[in-house]
């Protein structure tokens, strides 16, 4: 078992003034799976930029400018969050919603060994990797000065 430590107390985060935060059973509960990186990527931007009860209005172009994801990819991952009912959008009004009991998720069978499979390493894909590299790629420029 892996012992927790900090390992650059330099850096460690605190909360700042203005902080937002992405509820840990989105991944542990399974509402990220039924997304795809677009949605995912569309999520973190409004759990990031939206106000104490969810609410955000940001405009389409600013959005996929930022995210820069065509306007039809946009109106995709909105309709993914909104059908996963982890968003509720009434133009130009977002707000994210709270968290629902989990819901069951098929999972497709990895592409690796199962003995190669751990609880603490979860099996490789190629949407995994491209969501972690886009959430890079959001989190850089949200961190950017403007």
């Amino acid at each position: 078992m892996t012992t927790k430590r900090i390992l650059c107390e330099p850096r460690l985060r605190r909360i700042p003034a203005r902080f937002s935060w992405i509820d840990q059973r989105l991944v542990f509960d399974g509402h990220l799976q039924r997304c795809d990186a677009s949605a995912a990527a569309l999520y973190l931007l409004l759990v990031t930029v939206a106000d104490v009860h969810g609410l955000s209005y940001w405009g389409d172009a600013r959005v996929a400018r930022l995210l820069r994801m065509p306007a039809e990819r946009l109106a995709r991952a909105r309709e993914d969050l909104i059908a996963a009912s982890l968003v509720a959008y009434e133009r130009p009004l977002y707000q994210v919603l709270a968290l629902d009991a989990p819901t069951p998720v098929s999972m497709p069978s990895p592409a690796i060994a199962p003995s190669a499979v751990t609880p603490d390493a979860p099996a490789p894909s190629a949407d995994r990797q491209a969501l972690l590299q886009r959430l890079a790629q959001l989190r850089a420029r949200l961190a950017a000065p403007r």
